[in-house]
């Protein structure tokens, strides 16, 4: 495992307040980038009816943000790491906010989704800087906190952003709403750089110094090469899942994915020996903690994130519900999530995996339940309103996964890694994201061509279940490995 390098300072001496107030512009950047993903879901017909975009139009619209937001990360985390990560926090926002303006006034689909493919450029820069901050500034039971407010806000933005969008395109109507969708954004990204300049530690930007503390060899710290060959992987790996309906072809792009990864761990390995920077300390993933954190996170993400996607197809295609309305099915949700991980924040260092494994656990009661409540739903019984209540546990669930895993997995991570070990763990959960959208929407459609939708949404939540299963096997085993 690489030694701290030189320019990397533990900034846990700056006063509390300051660091609390750090946290905060981190926190409101992150919320106003993952609203930026689920505030789509609701606006894509209105979208599509404005703009008169097609479907692989509107597809793209959701998957090309996903797509650069993904490739970018890993990198970006790195540079975040060396030429000082309150730079590239703020070199981000810049460029999100820049692209939300774009996003709002495209005059068509195609300017639409190039500013969206920018959007995830400025998300995937500014994203691994908010992990990597929290651990440079925070310690101990500070840093379980930080890491509980982390989780709070992941789990309101994905929860509450449906309501907004639901809630602007009420007022701007379908011509103006969606362009409100990503129109916000924007003072909230101007007043994040503001107050990143006021409150951030200066420099915001340093030049690199090498793990060897050689200056003049600092800029290959940031292994260019490295670089290129991961984001390569990403995206051939990615593509297929977010386009793959479009045509068999985009598959042949996964083996070449896969080798490209391949190649990728050579050279880091090479590059190491001939006295550069890796981008990434393969070392970490002889970190077990690390390792399987990761992997829980994959699989989370793999399973549960679409749910949102498929509830709000059910309630608006299935049952007739407004935009507004399928949002609002979120909301308890929203509230459950900031709640369990506020408490789980506080209660990690206490209690470890087992705050994980009972997050799991909620997952697979919420899932189960809700399977439940659409089926007798469509046998007249109960009220699909009831989904209210179980997806209730989903939130809980997600409060209680997400940061507390995040945080035991970078538990043992160097800091001069932070970064870029925080974006790895992102990384894998992008890739899972658009695998689990992309496999488990196809399950739901592929029943509803010959079955209803409650059959589709029973079927794709039982594929759910299968992933989580596993994502708890592998939690448990985590646990018996620390002890």
């Amino acid at each position: 495992m690489a030694t701290e390098p030189s320019g990397v300072v533990d900034d846990t001496a700056i006063p509390s307040a300051q660091r609390w107030r750090i946290l905060a512009v981190l926190l409101v950047a992150i919320f106003m980038s993952l609203v930026g993903v689920s505030i789509v879901n609701v606006a894509i017909p209105s979208i599509q009816h404005g703009l008169d975009a097609s479907d692989s139009d509107v597809q793209w619209v959701l998957s090309g943000y996903a797509l650069t937001f993904g490739v970018v990360l890993v990198a970006g985390g790195r540079a975040g790491d060396l030429l000082g990560r309150g730079g590239l926090f703020v070199i981000g926002a810049t460029i999100f906010t820049v692209a939300s303006v774009g996003a709002g006034l495209a005059p068509g689909a195609n300017s639409l989704n190039a500013a969206r493919f920018v959007q995830g450029v400025g998300s995937g820069l500014l994203n691994p800087q908010g992990i990597g901050m929290i651990q440079q500034y925070f310690r101990g039971a500070d840093r379980a906190r930080a890491f509980g407010a982390f989780g709070s806000v992941v789990g309101v933005a994905v929860g509450i952003g449906p309501v907004i969008g639901g809630l602007l395109i009420e007022l701007g109507g379908s011509e103006i709403g969606w362009r409100l969708t990503f129109l916000v954004n924007v003072p909230v990204g101007v007043l994040c750089i503001v107050l990143a300049f006021l409150w951030f530690p200066k420099p915001l930007l340093s030049r690199p110094v090498a793990v060897e503390g050689q200056r003049a060899h600092g800029w290959r710290s940031l292994d260019p090469v490295g670089s290129l060959l991961l984001g390569l992987a990403v995206l051939a790996t990615m593509l297929p899942f977010v386009e793959g309906g479009s045509s068999p072809l985009f598959w042949l792009t996964l083996p070449v994915g896969l080798a490209l990864a391949w190649a990728w761990v050579r050279w880091e390995r090479h590059h190491r020996a001939t006295g550069g920077t890796p981008m990434v300390d393969l070392g970490i993933f002889s970190i077990r903690s690390f390792t399987q954190g990761s992997i829980i996170a994959l699989l989370y993400f793999l399973g549960m994130t679409s749910i949102w996607v498929l509830v709000a197809l059910y309630l608006q295609d299935g049952t007739g519900k407004s935009a507004l309305q399928a949002g609002l099915v979120g909301v308890p949700s929203a509230i459950l999530a900031a709640l369990a991980s506020g408490w789980a924040g506080r209660n990690v260092p206490r209690y470890g995996h087992r705050i994980i494994i009972g997050g799991l656990v909620l997952a697979l009661i919420g899932v189960t339940s809700s399977i439940v409540v659409v089926l007798l739903q469509a046998g007249g019984h109960v009220s699909e309103w009831w989904l209210l209540l179980t997806l209730a546990f989903v939130g809980a669930a997600q409060g209680a996964v997400i940061s507390p895993n995040q945080a035991l997995a970078l538990e043992e991570v160097p800091l001069a890694y932070a970064g870029s070990s925080g974006a790895v763990m992102q990384t894998g959960q992008r890739i899972g994201t658009s695998i689990g959208i992309a496999v488990i929407t196809s399950v739901a459609f592929a029943t509803l061509a010959v079955s209803s939708w409650p059959v589709a949404m029973a079927t794709s939540f039982g594929v759910i279940l299968l992933v989580v299963l596993v994502a708890l096997a592998v939690a448990v085993k985590d646990q018996r490995d620390r002890r």
